[in-house]
């Protein structure tokens, strides 16, 4: 990989890790969860329209499309939320995320029927003993449903994976304005009725939080992730993938300087056991 190749990776992993930090600011201003996702959801959709110019893809896609929506635009966004609303120590939540990988093994495993090899299977079990060494850290003993969100997200996020391997010949402008457009109008309608008030909790957003908001749906959803495109189109999956693991380094450090936070003793360890894993999971092929 050439060094702007490896500078622009770096920044996109920090943009990555700047999810969990600038997602707890903005509910930490009592904006509800889903709305927030749905809000989020939004912007992304719009910002795509002149470049979907709603063009409907072919029957055979419309199934495994939307799964791929549902699972990403609403699934992955209220699980996160969720658990970062819940959450009082932001740093195993992004550890967490990474169980998206050893999920999505099992999944394909599964339901797709892909050979998994016993290396592989014995990084998933070892990733899975990272998490459980971080949920039995004294410290996050009043964490469990935060960590139990970061699961449901994790394995959202497996599932859209999954689903995505059905999706390689479409455009990705396309699916991306699909996920958004249906990641709204789900999470709009839920929150509606699950969360209420919508209409007074738009109007006491504040500019501040809504320039976190426009970066997670503008810098993180959308130009971060166009950026990795970018990267595949010069290097294989393989030579990209392993470098997600770097985000949570990312994420935990951001986490220090916003919040002051530094991670328990157990969830390092856990933590680096996870990270670990993840990592050599994805180096092999």
């Amino acid at each position: 990989m050439s060094t702007k190749h490896y500078f622009l990776v770096l920044l996109i992993m920090a943009i990555f890790g700047s999810a969990y930090p600038v997602g707890k600011l903005i509910l930490n201003t009592s904006l509800p969860p889903m709305l927030m996702a749905s809000i989020r959801m939004g912007i992304v959709f719009l910002c795509l329209i002149p470049f979907w110019k709603f063009k409907i893809p072919e029957k055979k896609y419309f199934v495994p499309l939307l799964g791929f929506s549902l699972s990403m635009g609403a699934g992955v966004f209220t699980f996160m939320n969720l658990a970062l609303q819940k959450a009082s120590i932001v740093s195993p939540i992004i550890i967490g995320a990474q169980l998206a990988v050893p999920f999505a093994i099992i999944i394909s495993s599964i339901f797709i029927n892909e050979k998994i090899s016993f290396n592989k299977w014995i990084l998933v079990l070892i990733a899975f003993i990272g998490i459980i060494i971080i949920g039995y850290d004294p410290n996050l003993k009043d964490e469990k449903l935060a960590l139990l969100y970061t699961a449901l997200m994790s394995l959202c996020y497996a599932l859209a994976q999954v689903f995505s391997r059905y999706l390689k010949e479409l455009d990705v402008k396309l699916t991306n304005a699909f996920m958004g457009l249906t990641g709204f109008l789900t999470l709009i309608i839920i929150s509606m009725m699950f969360e209420g008030n919508t209409i007074f909790h738009l109007n006491n957003i504040n500019v501040t939080t809504w320039m976190l908001i426009f970066h997670s749906a503008i810098i993180i959803s959308l130009i971060a992730h166009m950026s990795m495109f970018y990267l595949y189109k010069f290097y294989s999956v393989g030579n990209v993938m392993p470098f997600y693991t770097l985000f949570p380094i990312f994420g935990i450090f951001q986490t220090f300087l916003i919040f002051n936070e530094i991670p328990p003793l157990l969830t390092f360890i856990g933590g680096a056991i996870v990270l670990s894993s993840v990592f050599f999971l994805q180096k092999i092929r």
